[in-house]
């Protein structure tokens, strides 16, 4: 059984980097991109297994469930499991080069490596306390490495980050326990028969908002996102395309639809908040992000409206909306983290971050601007990239849920995240060399692997929506539909 490797192997990473990381700068390197590099391995090999078999679960000490812990691995999972851990892997090669300006690299890839077996015990575990622990393991991870550089501004934006991180947590730290109360299991499956069997009360109902103000702040969206801004252009880039690739995905967006569909259940009233706040999302972030000139800080306030458009899709609660937000989701994770990592090489060799002291980078950084260009026409959802696909999915099935005003907002925030990454281009890589930047070079040869590779899966993922690969979509998306039956498909498994 594969399933608790997803987090046994991040874990003896971390503690053999910790361990021997000191007696050679190669070896941090060497233990942090095997164990990304098999996790990849291993989330290919999950699709397999989970298109064969629907549903696995496995029991932790051989314990059934609900009485033990369970790990499962279904449709949803698996294509959790995917996205994080190729961006995982592709972020680990291009910090081989990038944090060697850094000191203490090890360290770096010892909570990398502890951030991702949290976010992989998120995704696999089958018990909502478990889910706590591991969400706590990922967050504090990434509380350090935002203050990695140990700069003034690092520091103070990890503060902000941990202080709302903590206030999020409590949150839902207080609804798993009153669910507990409520249900007298943690089982996620068995929490959702429960729950089926005595209906809703108002105690849930206190449940669901906690829920919502908790994940909602770990997802950054509006009103929960006053965080976001300050961490993401604060940490290295490497972090930075892992907290707006994967991380707040998985600590927000999945714990959401996970708990909301599979165990509370999900109502018109829940769906009607997560397609305002999803919308509202979309335009606050889109318009935020038009006035800056940091590039790192620009990129951010885009992460806030792109989550918009995931959480409006599945707001829908229709096949296709549903559908449209999980394939926004593993194309966001591809060209966010791309930006990220490119704003991290100009940042490598100009040490700046201001777009209006940049100019002409096009001459001197090819593969850099080449690759932005990319990822820039993707998030504006230009065909043929990804973005185009699942974005003009969620405006179809915005219009075929009669929803015309999301879909309205929908295409108005797309056309202004094109107006903000042609001044990006404008800016940064297009016009005039600016003469203080003649000497500089293009940023070492493992850095450009990562950013090309992601640039073609920006290309290669649009292939998701056709008839091979739409099986592995579908099968995401059916155990959303599955609602509270959820609880049936785990525990048929078993027998």
């Amino acid at each position: 059984m594969i399933l608790p490797f997803f987090v046994i192997i991040p874990l003896a990473c971390a503690f053999l980097i910790s361990l021997l990381g000191k007696l050679n700068k190669r070896i941090s390197d060497i233990f942090a991109n095997l164990g990304t590099f098999t996790l990849l391995i291993l989330s290919l090999s999950a699709i397999r297994y989970q298109l064969f078999a629907k549903v696995i679960v496995y029991r932790v000490g051989g314990w059934p469930p609900p009485i033990g812990i369970s790990m499962v691995l279904d449709g949803l999972s698996s294509f959790i499991l995917m996205s994080v851990n190729l961006v995982s892997f592709l972020v680990c090669l291009y910090s081989v080069s990038y944090m060697n300006k850094y000191t203490d690299k090890y360290r770096f890839h010892s909570l990398f490596m502890l951030m991702l077996a949290g976010m992989n015990g998120v995704i696999v575990t089958g018990d909502l306390f478990n889910l706590f622990v591991f969400l706590e393991i990922a967050s504090i991870s990434s509380y350090a490495l935002v203050a990695f550089g140990t700069e003034a501004e690092e520091l103070e934006a990890s503060f902000k980050y941990a202080i709302m991180g903590s206030v999020a947590s409590s949150f839902i730290l207080l609804g798993i326990a009153l669910l507990y109360s409520y249900t007298s299991t943690l089982n996620m499956a068995d929490m959702g028969s429960v729950l089926l069997s005595r209906g809703n009360s108002l105690l849930v109902n206190f449940i669901s908002v906690l829920f919502l103000m908790g994940f909602g702040l770990k997802a950054a969206l509006v009103p929960f996102h006053a965080w976001l801004p300050d961490a993401h252009p604060s940490a290295p880039a490497s972090i930075s395309a892992m907290l707006s690739g994967v991380l707040i995905k998985v600590l927000g967006v999945y714990a959401l639809m996970r708990i909301y569909f599979n165990i509370l259940g999900i109502n018109n009233i829940i769906l009607s908040i997560f397609m305002f706040l999803g919308a509202a999302s979309m335009l606050v972030g889109v318009i935020l992000a038009l006035g800056q000139w940091d590039f790192k800080r620009l990129l951010a306030y885009h992460s806030i409206s792109q989550i918009g458009y995931i959480i409006l899709g599945i707001g829908l609660g229709s096949p296709l909306g549903i559908l449209a937000g999980l394939f926004h989701l593993f194309n966001h994770s591809i060209f966010k983290s791309l930006l990220f990592l490119n704003s991290g090489a100009v940042a490598y060799r100009l040490g700046t971050r201001d777009l209006q002291d940049m100019g002409g980078l096009k001459e001197r950084m090819p593969t850099t601007a080449n690759t932005n260009l990319v990822a820039s026409l993707s998030i504006a959802g230009i065909p043929p990239f990804n973005g185009f696909f699942s974005k003009f999915l969620i405006i179809v099935a915005c219009i075929q849920s009669r929803q015309i005003i999301y879909g309205i907002c929908a295409v108005i925030a797309s056309i202004l995240t094109l107006a903000s990454f042609m001044k990006v281009q404008k800016y940064a890589f297009f016009g005039k060399l600016n003469k203080k930047w003649q000497d500089i070079k293009e940023v070492p040869g493992i850095m450009q692997l990562s950013m090309v590779v992601l640039a073609v899966l920006c290309l290669v993922s649009a292939l998701l929506i056709t008839p091979l690969f739409k099986p592995y979509l579908e099968s995401a998306v059916n155990v959303l539909l599955l609602g509270r039956g959820y609880n049936k498909a785990v525990f048929g498994a078993l027998k």
